[in-house]
């Protein structure tokens, strides 16, 4: 475990700052303290007490798999799409049926039907404000460092407090670097209830020079070929014609000629093709294209929309994700996975996943996840088992996943993507393999800005009488005047009626029955489903073009 400024802690620590959350120019994470200190608490205690009980064993099914699509609305394709690499899931057949098994016929997600009008109403802005503003994250670390009887899981090492450079690297010196992307369509839209953002960290090999010396340099230079093998276009079917725009490198560092003019420069800002392997003391790890290398992890934070914050993000956190890349399976050990899942699909065989809680469940592609989710009284905890398996279906065998990620894959090229996340400014680019910007795309194909199509606010605002306005959403495309975050950026009321929806949510404490964020029960989503055509098929709204990729250039 790397040392921290928490290092020796032995119960919870507040750090009083400034009332607010990140400074843009300065990346500080600015906290304030609950005006109450609970007790210390066990953050393991309620997933020990679970067990290992799992009364849904379809949960790796999301929700939005139960939508209504009355042959007019395909959210599917987003993620159910032809894979790129070795991802031969090629799911895209489940657009077109619904092929449940027996216990996932039933939609276990019936948090999805219960009326919070009233729960809602009873908590005012103020509080729902004070609420999101409060900090989960460093108790959650001074307790787990704490914890009698030791703990052999993930503790977080990402010291928050200290903020981030212009760089974005973590001031700490942990190792961690802000990832700046275009997320992920739909649920996690703000206008949807959510905000994230997410930290990527290389092995330590990836950190020193040849002689095993720390460096950044070479660091920055890793990273920025990790960027350039994991965004090589799909299109592409050899990587000698890919081209990535990335941060400014030292290509001497590596004894790399990263561009391709022939010369070793000191300052290049674009990877043309792909190197054999990585520089420094990783000399020895291959470059593989969509591959992350062994040792890769990933920290994800999942937060409510915070109105008056420039970028959204609330200091409280909903869920805290870590996922470490513990094994790299040869290519045509990953391709077998794949169609091995496939298999299980058609026999209607239920997924099963190796782990506990304690030290996170592992998919066969050689990912370990372990996730944080608040308690009652908006305390980060380990979740349960059958909380952890909800997490490992869109991390194991969906065919628009690149190595089991969604962010990375579009992370803003160059320098711009190395910072918190922060939508204002981003273009809504096509997808690749597209000429309409993604944003549009979406919308005509699902008629909504949500799977459930139960976001009111935009459909009143992109889709007045029922029909796509598209040369307003085309004002956020490239050359526009308009971004990303002006078009999926909710009302200050309605952010605050979504951030209080899912606070009476976190005092149920039944995330088993389902985590979406609606302001009523939706209208478009199945109880229960026979299995069968999805009626899209007939209507021409199947689609086998959805990728992660975006065409940034």
């Amino acid at each position: 475990m790397r040392s921290s400024v928490l290092d020796g802690v032995r119960g919870p620590v507040f750090i009083v700052l400034t009332l607010g959350a990140f400074a843009a120019a300065a990346g500080v994470w600015r906290l304030r303290t609950p005006a109450e200190v609970d007790a210390p608490f066990d953050p393991l205690a309620q997933a020990l007490e679970a067990g290992s009980r799992v009364a849904n064993r379809e949960a790796p099914v999301p929700s939005m798999c139960y939508t209504k699509t009355a042959g007019v609305s395909n959210p599917c394709w987003t993620c159910h799409t032809g894979g790129v690499g070795n991802n031969v899931m090629a799911d895209d057949s489940l657009q077109a049926e619904y092929a449940f098994s027996d216990v996932g016929l039933t939609n276990h997600w019936t948090n999805l039907f219960t009326d919070r009008t009233r729960a809602m109403a009873s908590i005012t802005d103020d509080e729902v404000l004070e609420y999101i503003r409060e900090d989960n994250y460093t108790p959650l670390r001074a307790a787990l460092l704490g914890r009698a009887g030791g703990y052999k899981g993930w503790v977080p090492d990402l010291d928050l407090t200290r903020g981030f450079d212009a760089e974005g690297f973590a001031r700490d010196g942990s190792g961690w670097r802000a990832v700046r992307y275009k997320p992920f369509l739909g649920t996690f839209w703000p206008t949807n209830g959510s905000t994230d953002d997410v930290y990527v960290r290389l092995p330590k090999s990836f950190q020193k020079d040849a002689r095993g010396q720390p460096s950044r340099e070479v660091y920055r230079f890793n990273l920025a070929v990790l960027e350039a093998a994991m965004t090589v276009d799909p299109g592409l079917l050899d990587v000698k014609g890919a081209s990535r725009r990335v941060e400014p490198v030292d290509e001497r560092v590596g004894n790399m000629d990263l561009d391709g003019d022939g010369v070793l420069s000191p300052s290049v800002e674009r990877v043309r093709g792909l190197p054999a392997h990585y520089a420094g003391s990783a000399a020895d790890v291959k470059v593989r294209r969509y591959t992350y290398p062994k040792g890769t992890e990933f920290l994800h934070t999942v937060r409510y929309v915070d109105p008056d914050e420039p970028a959204l993000l609330s200091t409280r956190m909903k869920e805290l994700r870590y996922s470490r890349k513990d094994e790299e399976p040869a290519d045509d050990r990953v391709r077998n996975f794949y169609a091995e899942e496939q298999e299980k699909k058609v026999r209607g065989r239920l997924p099963a996943f190796p782990g506990t809680p304690e030290l996170g469940l592992i998919n066969e592609f050689g990912w370990r996840l372990q996730g944080f989710i608040e308690d009652a009284k908006g305390r980060l905890r380990l979740q349960t088992l059958e909380e952890h398996v909800y997490c490992m279906g869109c991390h194991t065998n969906l065919g628009v996943t690149v190595d089991q990620t969604f962010a990375f894959p579009r992370k803003v090229p160059g320098l711009e993507g190395w910072r918190i996340q922060d939508l204002r400014d981003l273009p809504d680019v096509p997808q690749a393999g597209h000429t309409a910007p993604e944003t549009v795309t979406y919308f005509e194909r699902v008629q909504g800005g949500d799977e459930f199509r139960a976001n009111e606010e935009l459909l009143a605002r992109f889709f007045p009488n029922g029909v796509l306005d598209l040369p307003a959403v085309r004002r956020a495309a490239p050359g526009g005047d308009r971004d990303l975050a002006w078009l999926v950026t909710p009302s200050r009321e309605r952010a605050l009626q979504l951030d209080k929806a899912y606070q009476a949510l976190v005092r149920e404490q039944a995330f088993a029955l389902g985590r979406d964020t609606l302001l009523a029960p939706p209208a478009n989503v199945h109880s229960a489903v026979e299995n069968g055509s999805t009626e899209l098929e007939a209507t021409g709204r199947l689609y086998t073009d959805g990728r992660l990729h975006l065409t940034w250039e």
